[in-house]
């Protein structure tokens, strides 16, 4: 059982285990598909090439502006042209359909320039990505401007190149030539079937092992890239078993490819969630570090300020504003006698206590070494004098086994209480006056609640 479950938490064995089980959907889905619809438009085709050339030029924009964000991140910029490159080819397909722009011209088709476009696009992609996984290798390493540029030159020329050669070998251009597949009869050539198909295959097997060697498929946009490479073999196995251009694998094998390059985009997206939702949670973590104290993980002096001075805003007679400051008494002696680490221990425990103590929308604040204060929204003075008197009579309660150790005797504390319900109050003279309050109390016997007058 260990061993399966092992097993079955390897990332291979997940990613292929997955692979299996949505291509075997979308045949599904295909098949179904086919039952119900005796034939297709022809302007299927073309159809299924824009929402691909849509779609590898939002992916290429992605790529970029995700290199644009991080630099370290080159191996994108091989992703960008891949999917550029893809891009201008698949223009070149749909030049092969007039019939996308001109209704009149159904039955005039290139299929040979098609696939022209299609074996240099496979082409250009698969190299592409083998090159994105060596980047990715070597990601971790200082890499020089220099270096960056030559990677953007170099794929540049690449594409370039590319794109030209699969211009020249088209019709378009007298220079060379090719037959993949004969217009007249939309048969596959020998040439196409017995070697450029096999020997895109072989391209994409190595993309595919390659990144599968170097990313292990360690998050989600590596699986997306994988599951590319695992989509393109299967489109192409599907031209490998069809007969011609224009039979039921010409369509089914671009329909495959749009929707999973569909699926490719929402794993994109899902990444870009993800992202997002990290920094979110990294810029919480960060804020809340900002302006609560370190030790007591209550609010801090500067956070304290801010919040006394908005409510301050709206105190009335009918929403008074309490401030209670509080001091624990002899607090010195808990660090002589028992060392810092026992003080520590201690004013965790009472600033505890303190939270447990007020409400949600009430602010629990440490200002010094042993000296907290609250803010009471919507509190009168009586109240807030009910809620110090509680908070006193309650840690004055614990000794060391009620504690559980965290106080090694019983501890004491002196309070202030000022309310105000005039917004023309500051906080400074609030917490002053709470202050003034506090040390009557500490001059007067210390353990007690004071409210200013």
């Amino acid at each position: 059982m260990v061993a399966m479950r092992r097993y079955i938490n390897n990332n291979y064995v997940r990613f292929f285990l997955g692979c299996f089980i949505v291509i075997g959907i979308l045949h599904s889905l295909f098949i179904g598909l086919e039952e119900k619809v005796s034939s297709f438009s022809p302007l299927l085709f073309p159809m299924l090439t824009i929402f691909l050339l849509v779609f590898h030029l939002f992916i290429a924009c992605f790529m970029v502006m995700k290199y644009w964000c991080d630099r370290q991140r080159l191996y994108l910029l091989a992703f960008a042209f891949a999917y550029v490159g893809s891009a201008i080819l698949m223009a070149g397909t749909l030049s092969s359909y007039p019939a996308w722009l001109d209704q009149h011209q159904f039955n005039v088709v290139n299929y040979n320039d098609a696939m022209i476009f299609f074996t240099f696009r496979h082409l250009l992609m698969s190299v592409l990505f083998i090159a994105s996984g060596l980047l990715y290798f070597i990601r971790s390493r200082p890499l020089s401007r220099t270096f960056h540029l030559s990677v953007i030159v170099g794929a540049t020329l690449f594409t370039g190149m590319v794109v030209t050669l699969a211009w020249f070998y088209s019709s378009y251009s007298p220079l060379l030539s090719i037959d993949l597949v004969d217009n007249e009869t939309r048969q596959y050539m020998l040439l196409w079937k017995q070697e450029i198909n096999i020997v895109l295959i072989l391209f994409w097997v190595v993309s595919l092992a390659t990144l599968m060697i170097i990313t292990r498929v360690r998050n989600m946009f590596w699986v997306g890239g994988n599951f590319l490479c695992v989509c393109y073999l299967a489109t192409l196995g599907m031209l490998y078993l069809g007969g011609h251009a224009e039979d039921i694998s010409w369509y089914r094998a671009r329909l495959f490819e749009t929707v999973a390059t569909l699926l490719i985009i929402f794993v994109l997206l899902y990444d870009v969630f993800n992202l997002y939702r990290n920094s979110h949670l990294k810029y919480q973590q960060s804020y809340q570090n900002s302006i609560r104290d370190p030790l007591t993980r209550l609010y801090n002096r500067s956070y304290f300020y801010d919040a006394l001075n908005q409510s301050l805003r709206t105190a009335t007679e009918a929403h008074p504003i309490s401030v209670i400051v509080s001091d624990l008494d002899r607090f010195k002696r808990i660090n002589d006698n028992y060392g810092h680490l026992q003080g520590d221990k201690v004013l965790q425990f009472v600033s505890r206590l303190l939270m447990d103590s007020v409400r949600p929308q009430d602010i629990a604040a440490r200002i010094g070494g042993e000296e907290f204060v609250l803010m009471l929204t919507h509190t009168s003075s009586d109240a807030a004098r009910q809620v110090a008197e509680r908070i006193r009579l309650k840690l004055s309660s614990f000794d060391k086994a009620s504690s559980e150790g965290q106080l090694p005797e019983p501890i004491t504390i002196s309070m202030g209480v000022f309310t105000t319900t005039s917004s023309k109050t500051s906080a400074e003279e609030c917490v002053e006056r709470a202050d003034k309050a506090m040390y009557e109390a500490k001059e007067t016997g210390r353990n007690r609640v004071v409210v200013f007058r």
